[in-house]
């Protein structure tokens, strides 16, 4: 089984946000990679990876960064694949790193989620490879069914709680 989506992070201290995206992946059946690279400390490894990704047929990649957050821009300069970047939180409560995945130059783009979203960047993988994939699409669509209902199970809930002056 190939991998297809890639989640790539500067160092495994990345990992308790990445794992988000791992975690939605796997749950909609997405055959996906983890790996630890840095484009600041292994850069070649770093192209070594945008080049080749797509002949091991990745379709969508990933990745996270903070402080500089250079990792996605240079996998983006590299690879013609989608490339979604998470802002990590690591310093300067994420703005940073933001920023820095967000402006990117004309004709190098990196989708962005918010700091700390890798669910949200899974998720979105999830939607661009859905486009191809009736099954998934299925899968998709039965998950995000379940957000509207626990909305609703959620407002059951509060109405069991009760206050003296609360009229609902």
């Amino acid at each position: 089984m190939n991998p297809q989506v890639s989640i790539i992070m500067g160092s495994t201290s990345d990992l308790p946000v990445m794992k988000k995206a791992a975690e939605f992946l796997n749950s909609m059946q997405i055959p996906f990679e983890m790996l630890a690279l840095s484009a600041h400390r292994t850069p070649e490894e770093v192209a070594d990876f945008a080049h080749n990704a797509s002949g091991r047929g990745v379709k969508v990649i990933i990745a996270g960064a903070g402080m500089a957050a250079a990792l996605p821009g240079v996998i983006a300069a590299i690879t013609a694949l989608p490339v979604i970047g998470v802002p990590l939180s690591a310093t300067l409560q994420g703005e940073d790193a933001l920023l820095s995945i967000a402006q990117m130059p004309p004709g190098i783009p990196v989708a962005t989620t918010g700091i700390d979203g890798a669910m949200n960047a899974g998720v979105l993988a999830t939607r661009i490879l859905a486009l191809a994939d009736t099954a998934l699409a299925s899968r998709y669509d039965s998950w995000r069914d379940s957000l509207g209902k626990k909305i609703v199970k959620a407002n059951e809930d509060l109405k069991e709680i009760k206050y003296d002056f609360k009229v609902n």
